[in-house]
């Protein structure tokens, strides 16, 4: 007789493993189908190491200019590829490790396998799934299997939350080939650094691996085919990025494409065509492909029991809910923005509603925040400044230079922006951009206030700590009326 539970989730990334733990702490009887590892692509192939690494190429960053702060550093500091790599696989297996004790301690059963939905839950009937044998091989030394592990077999659920996440996506003829052609899992653990590297796109993904990779010493292209790099930020901030980039080294072409890729024995010779049309062969001795991810909905059974998807992900409302009754998204799968913490937000949201708490909120999208952790960091949430203006919204935009904030000056991190955008006529704050150090760390303070509603007034009496780099924060709200008070 098949197992059955009240909620089964496939997939055990950030959305997956914190819907679990949720609703097993509703009371829900819960299992987590995995076919490769707990914690998903972001624990262990994506946000997590991508920040050890970047943490190893600031350190190394630090000590290339220890004469800017009065220090002499004996010798030469060269990156080590091999021990790098091998500290953020350490992170990762230390976290995949905790997400297996979270299953083990919340009474989560975890089904090893590839879920396939062969029948959907119905009124007072639960619908079924099938776990067969993985396809994917295991990528790394995986914890010891929690007490609670299963495997291959039949299980019914009364509720199925699809959270299978998101691979890279390839263009056509210029796939990546895990040799010369890499995606962001090649680019993770080179077993040496190349000597030079072109990176084609510049969103997060593909802005991250350059800087890390410039930061060890490697000569970095990047080409975007838009206007901007990190198209999504605003321009004025995404402009201040790419000038420090490039003072850091990076060349950057954009209104530019990658048409044709010539693999050679240990190289690649890329043909890029700008706007004017010209072509400019470019020769590296490694490429990463970083033009976006696609949600993995194949081989689950979805088109056969009709759930609804457009353009790779399926579609489903601010609860999860997919167009089939007791059949839920979340996560990357379900569209972007492709993002953990709106994975596991969303986890939170959908299992709630089919637990039945009360004033359960759907997600509101327009207050997810951004972050890119280059050198220098961006983050963001809500309007840009050109998308405000697009909509047709009467607005007020407040900038402070990090120049200008003393804790970023004695930090010698002085090149920066915090810039916000305010309704002009209710004082709702609509959106907020900021370059420079530790900007991904300031940006929650925005997203708090959006999400409490805060006004331009409220915002100018919080009184903010001094010296911190947060004031430029205050700053900026001050410009917006016309009230600052240290530029």
């Amino acid at each position: 007789m098949a197992e059955s539970y009240d909620v089964i989730i496939i997939g055990s990334g950030p959305g997956g493993y914190v819907a679990a733990i949720r609703a097993a702490q509703l009371g829900l009887k819960t299992a987590v189908v995995e076919r490769e590892h707990l914690g998903g692509i972001c624990l262990n192939w994506g946000c997590i190491p991508t920040k050890a690494l970047l943490r190893s190429a600031d350190v190394l960053d630090n000590a290339n200019h220890m004469k800017d702060y009065g220090l002499v550093l004996e010798g030469t500091v060269k990156p080590d590829a091999k021990a790098v790599v091998a500290r953020s696989r350490a992170v990762s297996q230390r976290l995949n490790m905790g997400v297996g004790f979270l299953m083990k301690k919340n009474k989560i059963d975890v089904i090893w396998g590839e879920a396939k939905v062969t029948k959907s839950p119905k009124a007072g009937a639960p619908g079924e799934i099938v776990v067969g044998k993985s396809s994917k091989p295991v990528v790394q030394p995986q914890p010891p299997q929690p007490k609670n592990a299963l495997g291959e077999g039949t299980y019914k659920a009364k509720h199925i939350v699809v959270a299978t996440g998101a691979r890279p996506r390839a263009l056509p003829g210029i796939e990546p080939d895990g040799k010369l052609i890499w995606t962001y899992f090649e680019a993770m653990k080179p077993e040496a650094l190349p000597k030079s590297l072109l990176v084609m796109g510049s969103g997060a993904i593909g802005i991250e691996f350059a800087s890390f990779y410039r930061s060890m010493g490697v000569d970095v292209t990047v080409v975007e085919v838009m206007p901007t790099i990190m198209p999504v930020e605003d321009a004025e901030i995404s402009g201040i990025a790419r000038k420090q980039l490039e003072k850091r080294g990076l060349k950057i072409m954009t209104k530019a494409k990658i048409s044709k890729v010539e693999k050679g024995s240990d190289s690649v010779t890329a043909h890029v065509e700008t706007e004017d049309g010209k072509v400019q062969k470019i020769t590296a001795d490694r490429m990463i492909s970083a033009v976006g991810v696609q949600g993995n909905i194949e081989n689950l059974g979805l088109e056969a029991l009709g759930v609804k998807t457009d353009r790779g992900c399926v579609v489903a409302d601010g609860y999860g809910r997919s167009s089939v009754d007791g059949i839920y998204a979340i996560g990357d799968v379900a569209g972007p923005p492709m993002l953990a913490h709106k994975a596991e937000h969303e986890g939170v949201i959908c299992v709630e509603k089919i637990a039945g708490v009360p004033n359960v909120h759907a997600i509101d999208k327009s207050k997810v925040p951004g972050c890119t952790y280059c050198n220098p960091q961006v983050a963001s949430i809500g309007l840009t400044e050109a998308k405000a203006k697009e909509m047709g919204r009467d607005i007020r935009v407040g900038r402070f230079p990090f120049s200008a904030n003393g804790k970023a000056i004695a930090l010698g991190e002085d090149q920066g922006l915090c810039k916000v955008i305010f309704d002009k006529k209710t004082g709702e704050l609509i959106g907020a951009h900021l370059v420079g150090a530790e900007v991904t760390e300031l940006i929650q303070g925005f997203v708090v206030a959006m999400n409490l509603e805060t006004t331009e007034e409220e915002l100018m009496h919080t009184i903010f700590p001094h010296p911190t780099v947060s004031e430029t924060m205050k700053e900026a709200v001050l410009d917006a009326y016309g009230r600052v008070l240290n530029a």
